[in-house]
């Protein structure tokens, strides 16, 4: 039998759903919990980012929301996406970050910001070389124009058009209703013009990529703390 592959898939079987997923690491199996993250390191990390633009912090962070993200998933309970509640997760994390050192960010409408309320699982996420370095160049200065936003429009923006979540999606994650996530992206959409409107199309998915290597460093340091190691 392959790594990864598990007797009780039906041979074909498209892989299970991210709830399927959590259930039986709920029920166990925890060392699945490297297929949740490693499905979503991708958008965890744009998420983080677009608050925290330490890179050793902002791995740090995507640690420790993974680490609460299992400690509490029993809490999931599959009223939103898993990608949703793990999002919600790793945004409260960075935004606690920015508070401990003084930084207060209000992304939420209340004004505290937002409350806590086989083989092929493992595909690698590192981008086709050719791919990665066309456009490299634009993305790069993509990356330095989002920097420059206001928090809460380049939040709005990586979700939205470069993670490509719904606006409902981007509402429930960042707790507000959905006109104030449009208000906001449209307003980022022309800052960003402002520089770039000629430069955006098709270069999107090349901003904030997380490389393979990174991704095994993280998945490797969570599972160590939650004490799921490989088999």
């Amino acid at each position: 039998m392959k790594p990864g592959k598990h007797a009780d898939e039906a041979p074909g079987a498209g892989p299970p759903s991210d709830e399927e997923v959590a259930l039986r690491v709920r029920q166990g199996e925890t060392a699945l919990f490297e297929v949740l993250m490693r499905r979503h390191n991708q958008r965890v990390y744009r998420a983080v980012r677009s608050l925290l633009q330490d890179e050793a912090e902002v791995e740090d962070a995507m640690q420790q929301a993974y680490v609460q993200a299992f400690t509490h998933l029993a809490q999931f309970e599959g009223g939103s996406r898993f990608s949703t509640w793990l999002i919600r997760i790793a945004v409260n994390e960075a935004l606690q970050r920015l508070r401990h050192r003084g930084r207060r960010v209000v992304l939420g409408g209340g004004g505290d910001g937002i409350q806590e309320g086989d083989m092929k699982l493992l595909e690698r996420n590192e981008p086709d070389p050719e791919r990665r370095a066309f456009g490299r160049e634009l993305a790069r200065l993509l990356e330095l124009t989002l920097d420059e936003l206001p928090d809460i429009h380049r939040t709005v923006f990586m979700l939205r058009e470069i993670e490509k979540l719904s606006t409902a999606e981007t509402a429930e994650v960042l707790s507000v209703s959905e006109d104030v996530v449009k208000t906001r992206l449209h307003r980022a959409k022309a800052l960003v013009r402002e520089r770039m409107e000629a430069r955006l199309d098709g270069q999107l998915e090349e901003a904030f990529t997380f490389q393979a290597p990174r991704c095994d460093r993280v998945v490797a340091a969570v599972l160590a703390r939650i004490g799921a190691g490989r088999r």
